[in-house]
């Protein structure tokens, strides 16, 4: 294997990059290094992540540590019920003196987007975001405007509370490239964690250590990570068995697809490869295609989600046995 691909994707930097980055958010978010690396995926992969988990296991940190440690933008959205689209997008302001509009951009214009508890906002405010986050610009008085790169939107809630909600729709839910659950740390870690905060917290100290411009290299390469046919070939069977599953009143969309292709090359650099293995992409199939599927209420009732669904098709759809062609 090359360390560097025909065209310039140098995997060996991508893996020293993904290496250098989880230690310094580790010090942060103790005892969650897998979490960690499906995060970086999805960043190298220029996707965007839906944080479903209960409150104070650290959504709010990891995203904070991830923009320093890229030396990006970090900024923050309390999605309430009466939160307005232009508090998300920016608006457009009349200055007499000049005599002209001009526009003053929202917190969307930022490398890291946290918005927090998103399934508090009305679907108005919700639906703010699909264009930013499909097509990296937003429009405001029928001007478009390019959002900044790298661009990550970190979207929480709470899978618990449901009063006062507004559940996030399919069209939205798709333009999340995975969802993660951070969940709770066991004790030995909760005790280094406590241990690490008793004079101040690890966030206010932690260095940059990597920049937005070396991102975005990565990010406009790592297409360039070889997918043999035959695994191209899974991805798109593992994803057409879903919209044919007895279980399941709404499959995974080509938005899937394409996600998972992506994050399957993503994950491959950075363990150092230039080619996928099937591995690549059965560790990113259920955080990249669960929440694209709706469960029928049925199935629901007797215990069964998406996850134990996507679980299940991955030992039942053929992995290719042969390996990728070099």
């Amino acid at each position: 294997m090359s360390n560097e691909t025909r065209s310039g994707l140098d995997v060996r930097a991508v893996a020293d990059w993904g290496r250098k980055v989880t230690a310094n958010i580790e010090s942060v978010i103790i005892g969650k290094r897998p979490v960690i690396e499906i995060t970086l995926v999805a960043l190298l992969a220029d996707g965007h992540i839906l944080l479903q988990d209960v409150p104070g296991v650290g959504k709010t940190m990891l995203a904070r540590a991830l923009a320093r440690s890229i030396g990006g933008d970090f900024k923050r959205v309390q999605f309430t019920p009466d939160l307005l689209p232009n508090d998300v997008i920016g608006i457009s302001i009349y200055n007499q003196k000049s005599g002209e509009f001009e526009f003053h951009p929202g917190p969307v214009f930022s490398t890291i987007l946290l918005g927090d508890e998103i399934n508090r906002a009305t679907p108005r405010t919700q639906s703010a975001l699909l264009e930013a986050m499909a097509e990296r610009q937003v429009s405001v008085d029928g001007k478009s405007r390019p959002l900044p790169r790298p661009f990550l939107v970190m979207a929480t809630q709470n899978p618990i509370e449901y009063e006062g909600t507004f559940p996030l729709p399919e069209a939205q839910l798709d333009r999340f490239m995975l969802k993660l659950q951070i969940g709770y740390p066991d004790p030995a870690d909760e005790r280094k964690m406590v241990r690490s905060q008793q004079l101040r917290h690890p966030i206010e100290s932690l260095p940059t250590v990597s920049s937005p411009e070396e991102l975005i290299h990565f990010q406009d390469t790592i297409g360039q990570v070889h997918l043999d046919d035959s695994l191209l070939d899974y991805i798109i069977k593992l994803v057409s068995a879903t919209r044919s599953h007895r279980e399941l009143s709404l499959g995974a969309s080509p938005r899937s697809t394409l996600a998972l292709t992506r994050c399957a090359q993503a994950r491959a650099a950075l363990s150092g490869r230039d080619y996928v293995l099937p591995d690549d992409i059965k560790i990113m199939a259920v955080p990249v295609m669960s929440h694209r599927l709706i469960v029928k209420s049925e199935s629901i009732l007797r215990g069964r989600q998406a996850e134990f669904i996507v679980a299940e098709l991955l030992n039942t759809v053929p992995v290719p046995v042969e390996g990728p062609a070099r």
